[in-house]
């Protein structure tokens, strides 16, 4: 399933689970999203956790923000986006699962700008911390 805005309003396009998602607290889980975004140069896609597991079950990404870059579609990993989320509720025993096909996180498209002296050259073939290899 694409992801897409709820409505006309919202700046997030929705991530699906593609399966049934249950995190407890302390445990982290990685989910291939089946998806890869095509971005212009001088844009980024910030994938964040959708607000309401944030809020009531403590559901954030393992990076904080995830940030694929233009150049990440066409990494050796097809530029498959990966999200990865822990549960850090205060109480033992908490857990929330995420039914097949329910949002659980969203990606918000931002323009950027760089610096009159960037002179980045490198390539990018991988997904995280491959620009750092």
């Amino acid at each position: 399933k694409l992801p897409v805005r709820a409505t006309v309003g919202s700046a997030g396009y929705d991530f699906f689970a593609p399966a049934d998602i249950t995190i407890k607290t302390g445990e982290s889980t990685l989910i291939p999203t089946g998806i890869r975004a095509k971005i212009n140069d001088g844009w980024v896609l910030s994938i964040f956790p959708r607000s309401g597991l944030g809020f009531k079950h403590r559901v954030g990404l393992d990076n904080t923000v995830g940030i694929i870059d233009a150049d990440y579609y066409n990494s050796s990993n097809e530029g498959h986006i990966m999200i990865k989320l822990s549960c850090t509720a205060h109480d033992d025993g908490h857990s929330v699962t995420v039914s097949a096909g329910d949002g659980f996180s969203q990606g918000i498209f931002t323009q950027f700008g760089i610096t009159m002296s960037d002179d980045a050259d490198g390539i990018r073939d991988g997904g995280f911390g491959s620009t750092t290899k």
